[in-house]
């Protein structure tokens, strides 16, 4: 098994444990970028927790990238296009989110993207504090493991619209902040987290969900107290938070 995949199935297993309560199901998807011209995704309504490589479909990022760019696309057509984008036709049908997964995959530094439900942050997304949870932060390890700031994705149709969406708010962020993000928040949806490890994008979500935890806290007794900018800077600027990312591998 190409070791790549190997470690798709080890995250997928890691998102979909039970006790973690990120998801359940078959809620969620994985991807992995095998190198430039394919990815493996997970197929559609198989369980994170259970996926074996029979579960996984590698599929021809070119042909599923295209399909972003088409207009007035019905669904029909867009199931065809993906089963058309599978390198072995005997594989089973990758999940409708693929779309977004080959595109995250193009950026720089990203081999795995891990999205999923979790039970924490979904009650503050499904809540009129989504953008403050997104765009703020509480704590120095949720700097560290997700990053400074996220990408905020207001509610859009799965599939293609909300690949699309993902597409244009990811680019306004790079581009206003000059890094790509570790966390993508959807509102009344998930998380989506991206890194060039596994260690990365399991780190991100598991980070996500405690600050979601720590976040209702909070708001209970008042709050949140955020960290302001400065804070934020000064963390992400500390060699020795570099080195605790390094050596966990994020």
């Amino acid at each position: 098994m190409n070791a790549r995949l190997s470690q798709l199935l080890e995250l997928s297993h890691a998102i979909g444990q039970e006790d973690r309560h990120l998801a359940i199901l078959g809620e969620g998807n994985t991807s992995a970028r095998l190198d430039a011209a394919q990815f493996a995704v997970k197929a559609s309504g198989c369980s994170l927790a259970t996926l074996t490589e029979a579960d996984v479909t590698i599929c021809d990022a070119s042909k599923v990238l295209a399909i972003l760019n088409q207009r007035n696309v019905r669904d029909e057509t867009i199931d065809q296009a993906l089963l058309d984008s599978r390198v072995s036709g005997a594989s089973k049908k990758p999940s409708v989110e693929a779309m977004f997964h080959a595109w995250l995959l193009t950026l720089e530094g990203i081999n795995f993207v891990g999205h999923c439900h979790p039970l924490a942050a979904n009650q503050i997304l499904c809540s009129p504090r989504a953008r403050d949870f997104a765009e703020r932060r509480l704590f120095p390890d949720e700097v560290v493991c997700c990053g400074p700031a996220s990408v905020f994705i207001p509610y859009t149709d799965p599939g293609l619209p909300l690949s699309r969406e993902i597409r244009d708010r990811t680019t306004a962020f790079i581009q206003q902040h000059g890094v790509v993000p570790r966390l993508i928040l959807l509102q009344n949806h998930g998380l989506i987290a991206q890194g060039s490890t596994q260690n990365a994008v399991l780190a991100c979500l598991l980070m996500a969900n405690k600050a979601a935890a720590i976040f209702m806290g909070a708001a209970a007794l008042g709050g949140p107290n955020f960290l302001t900018p400065q804070h934020v800077e000064r963390i992400v600027a500390r060699p020795d938070e570099a080195h605790r990312q390094r050596q966990l591998n994020i």
